[in-house]
């Protein structure tokens, strides 16, 4: 479903400010494979999701999702493979707009997207049944302003918004990060619930180690812009966080640097 072949991509290049973020990094994903990705400070990550969503161009290697070439292709072209939830909760939805309106807008990825004749009677009754999974009671405030939701609820809809169109692939990128621990297990406990109904293909990435180990069926960690650890099945399962530092310090040679993981 997605397959990341040698790209390379540097910032900055022939400055002071050079700096090669990812390295002849390569990674397949199956279809419905659920892969958290883990890795301290400046390892790659985010360069990696924005790559693979076509945030800018890489300078070598290919990017393929579900057979088609997307290396090439800008952003806005990639956008019917793509699901995605960001770090901020407020950037995935329309605050001024209803909560229906913002899922009808969703629902109508991929074609010319209007809200005319408005929301069928039909139509409201889907979106009422599909956040009964979030568990919020947003299914009795469809008429409301998603203005007025916390950032979790708000996150919790973007992430039903991302797959109600079922994406070829579902990029979260450190999408808990900015709520609170309650909140953000709430979210992570959502998010299984929709990649295993759906069957997605996901890729998601986390600072916090407990996490990349608790959800998903796969664990990849990136270092100096390469994948250093790729871990699944039941070693996976089997995994501690002293284990997952002890085989980065082997297989990297330094020790992780990311405080904001260790902490958590």
């Amino acid at each position: 479903m997605l397959e990341i072949k040698g790209v390379c991509k540097t910032f900055n290049a022939g400055t002071v400010n050079e700096k090669r973020a990812l390295n002849g990094l390569s990674l397949t994903l199956a279809d419905g494979d659920f892969v958290t990705v883990i890795g301290g400070n400046g390892a790659g990550k985010s360069t990696m999701l924005n790559a693979v969503a076509g945030v800018f161009p890489v300078d070598e290697g290919s990017i393929v999702i579900d057979g088609v070439d997307v290396t090439r292709l800008p952003e806005h072209k990639r956008a019917p493979y793509i699901g995605r939830v960001f770090q901020d909760p407020m950037m995935g939805t329309a605050a001024t707009m209803q909560i229906e309106e913002n899922m009808a807008l969703a629902a109508r990825r991929g074609r010319p997207r209007t809200l005319r004749p408005g929301i069928t009677k039909k139509e409201r009754e889907e979106y009422r049944e599909m956040l009964k999974i979030l568990d919020l009671g947003l299914e009795d405030r469809l008429t409301s302003k998603v203005g007025l939701l916390s950032g979790g609820q708000r996150q919790a809809l973007t992430l039903l918004m991302a797959s109600l169109v079922k994406p070829k692939l579902l990029l979260l990128d450190e999408h808990t990060a900015a709520l609170d621990p309650k909140t953000a297990a709430k979210v992570l406990e959502t998010t299984e619930k929709i990649v295993e109904r759906d069957h997605l293909t996901t890729l998601m990435i986390t600072h916090n180690m407990k996490d990349a180990i608790a959800h998903g069926d796969r664990l990849v960690m990136l270092y100096d812009g390469r994948i250093v650890l790729d871990i699944a099945g039941e070693e996976k399962k089997r995994l501690t966080v002293e284990d997952l530092l002890e085989q980065f310090t082997k297989v990297s040679g330094a020790e992780f640097s990311s405080d904001r993981a260790l902490l958590s």
